[in-house]
């Protein structure tokens, strides 16, 4: 494994395109990997991802729905060979086969209810938390599901971004 300083002093002195480019594969929003690139230089890691926690956050609900757009369906299988899909079907390793139809189901009344894909920090939780956790969101209102999405939006950039300062591909 690398040592995050030198990744993180590397990233430093990218571009601001360069880092923007790499901020993409944690958060697929233009707007977030902009503002994080232009908060450089960040002095240790833990400011970096405390940054990137804080802007995941506080997106406009426009460039949320951009990042949403790159993320697959819980359930369904990411496709591609890019770094992106490699840590999307890693996190949602833990959706059992026997699960994914009940996903399935679950994603289109998520969808129709909310207009965008169901977003879970899906690292470490099995299928059927995550389904549970879906059917509980499907009660939420508007205002409050988008809290929760930034949320776990930004629980999947801190873990993203810390694979990336690591170099796991």
């Amino acid at each position: 494994m690398p040592d995050t300083l030198t990744a993180l002093d590397a990233f430093n002195a990218r571009s601001p395109a360069e880092a923007e480019q790499e901020l993409l594969a944690c958060c697929a929003s233009r707007a977030f990997a902009a503002a994080m690139a232009a908060r450089r230089p960040f002095p240790a890691l833990d400011r970096l991802v405390a940054a990137a926690e804080e802007t995941a956050r506080g997106l406009e609900w426009a460039d949320a729905l951009e990042a949403l757009d790159a993320h697959p369906r819980i359930g369904d299988r990411a496709s591609g060979g890019g770094r992106e899909a490699a840590w999307s079907r890693q996190e949602q390793s833990g959706v059992e086969d026997e699960v994914r139809a009940a996903l399935a189901e679950g994603n289109r009344a998520y969808e129709e209810r909310f207009g965008h894909v169901y977003l879970i920090c899906a690292t470490g939780l099995t299928g059927a938390q995550m389904l549970a956790r879906l059917r509980e969101r499907l009660g939420n209102d508007e205002e409050s599901e988008r809290a929760v999405v930034r949320e776990e939006l930004a629980k999947i950039t801190r873990l993203r971004l810390v694979k990336l300062m690591e170099g796991e591909r």
